[in-house]
């Protein structure tokens, strides 16, 4: 101790400097490094290093994750690679421009749709309800710069001057049913005029579709209005109340067009036969479309969650599931939750009603925050229904993120979690939604560590050139006040000694 204290006092303003100064520059390096390497690889570079090298030679050992499920299992490399991260697709519940879109604007004064979404739209229409032998039918040609138009007053003069050319033109009802319509009960009417002339007009096309490629081009075209018109019908009776109906339209709807399963048709059936409390017959349609060579969707494994959840949601208890342990239903609920949310984990917080709700786009992005709107603004409903499912779901559903610490470079169940939903959620939602961001990166606590030593360190060597006499008392001080305890069990260890001598 005595040589301590002559060394400290030898020691000069300089010294204190120089060592502060130093000690800011390493750290400096060592936060500029750190921030790289986690900007980088989205991990921070000691922690990966006390967890891969240090963690065994102490002896700890690393929690292995958990086996994938079915999907992770079939998929391959080559396909997780060769999948688009963010493909947009049209929205299988949208609503109607006219009865719905419109009537939110004229109550809140806010437009519900971008101009991006409408975009998409209009090339829907162009590549569903057009075709290359749109010029041997004035109506239809008249129809084809309908599409086009960006005016809605625009293209509903179009659908009414192609209706005068051909009172038979499905499309300008069609066009008439979306836009001009104000209430779902006057679109059902244009709908099952657009029904009546499309049914003709597809008649027509298989007995020459045969004939030549434009034949067959027009066939497409045809089938393509006259499976819009059935399902939008099938979705009218469902508004209206006639659920049933609507429920035997699209069964009919699948079992005539099987082919078209990528318009996810079992998506309005599934919503449809949960209004209907069929449940069964939900669970018959999942087993059909829940499969690893379809792609998945949030309708697809919510409602697989919900279906779990309602085996054991009415008696569960987190305090008591905690004391007895979780039972082997009340873990298939737990997972099947956990497999959702892996896929899209922006729906909880619109089914808690954590976040509000706005009208679905009529595009959605897979996994993204359109699509947590589309599902939870026609599915909230049903999960209110079965009680204690929300409460399962509140109980449960933070877990699959501390079990997926960076779902942006791996995913348990699923692929891992595309970085580009973001920047399409803000086209595809209204200016006025808040777009859910998943996952935000929490910066590690050594980024955050070094951070502060280099701050600390910076304002020590600024002290210490402002204040070095000071700053040495200050040092010594602090010198002492550490070195005390040591000192103090010396002379403890020294009486000790002499009073067993004695």
């Amino acid at each position: 101790l005595l040589t301590v204290t002559v060394f400290l006092s030898t020691l000069t303003p300089k010294f204190y400097f120089a060592l502060t100064v130093t000690s800011s520059f390493i750290s400096g390096l060592i936060f500029v490094f750190e921030w790289w390497h986690f900007r980088k690889y989205g991990t921070s570079f000691i922690e990966q290093v006390s967890v891969s090298h240090l963690r065994p030679l102490i002896g700890g050992t690393e929690s292995s994750p958990p086996a994938p499920a079915a999907f992770s299992a079939g998929d391959t490399e080559t396909s997780r690679q060769n999948m688009p991260e963010c493909k947009v697709w049209r929205n299988p519940l949208n609503l109607f421009r006219g009865a719905e879109y419109s009537r939110y604007m004229w109550v809140t004064g806010k437009e519900p749709l971008t101009y991006y979404d409408m975009n998409l739209s209009a090339q829907d229409h162009q590549n569903f309800f057009t075709c290359d032998t749109d010029a041997l039918r004035p109506s239809d040609t008249v129809m084809q710069k309908a599409w086009r138009e960006r005016n809605p007053q625009a293209r509903i003069k179009a659908a009414y001057q192609a209706l005068e050319l051909n009172n038979d033109c499905a499309t300008a009802y069609v066009l008439l049913a979306e836009e001009e319509a104000t209430t779902i009960v006057d679109a059902e009417k244009y709908f099952k005029q657009a029904l009546k002339a499309g049914e003709m007009i597809y008649r027509k096309s298989q007995n020459c579709h045969s004939q030549s490629p434009q034949h067959e081009a027009q066939l497409r075209r045809d089938t393509n209005v006259l499976v819009y018109v059935k399902r939008r019908l099938a979705m009218c009776a469902r508004k209206l109340g006639r659920i049933r109906e609507a429920v035997k339209m699209m069964r009919d709807l699948m079992k005539e067009f099987p082919l078209l399963s990528m318009l996810n048709i079992h998506e309005n059936l599934l919503e449809a036969l949960l209004e209907l409390q069929a449940y069964a017959d939900v669970q018959a349609v999942l087993a059909k479309y829940d499969d690893i060579s379809l792609p998945k969707s949030a309708a697809i494994c919510y409602t697989a969650a919900l279906l779990k959840a309602r085996a054991v949601s009415e008696r569960f208890s987190p305090e008591t599931a905690s004391k007895r342990g979780l039972s082997t239903a009340e873990i298939n609920a737990v997972e099947a939750i956990h497999r959702a949310v892996e896929f899209n984990p922006h729906v909880p917080k619109y089914l808690l009603e954590m976040k509000s709700l706005v009208l679905p786009p009529e595009h959605i992005l897979k996994r993204g925050d359109s699509e947590a709107v589309a599902y939870a603004f026609f599915h909230l409903q049903h999960w209110k229904r079965i009680e204690g499912a929300l409460n399962l779901l509140h109980c449960t559903w933070e877990g699959t993120f501390r079990m997926i610490p960076y779902p942006l470079e791996k995913g348990h169940l699923f692929y891992p979690y595309p970085s580009c939903t973001e920047t399409a959620d803000r086209e595809l939602l209204p200016t006025f939604h808040e777009v859910s961001v998943y996952p935000q990166k929490e910066l590690p606590f050594f980024i955050h560590f070094t951070a502060g030593l280099c701050s600390f360190s910076a304002m020590l060597a600024l002290l210490t050139h402002q204040f070095p006499e000071l700053m040495v008392v200050f040092a010594k001080a602090c010198f002492g006040i550490l070195l005390s305890p040591f000192s103090f069990i010396m002379e403890n260890i020294e009486v000790l000694l002499l009073s067993s001598l004695w």
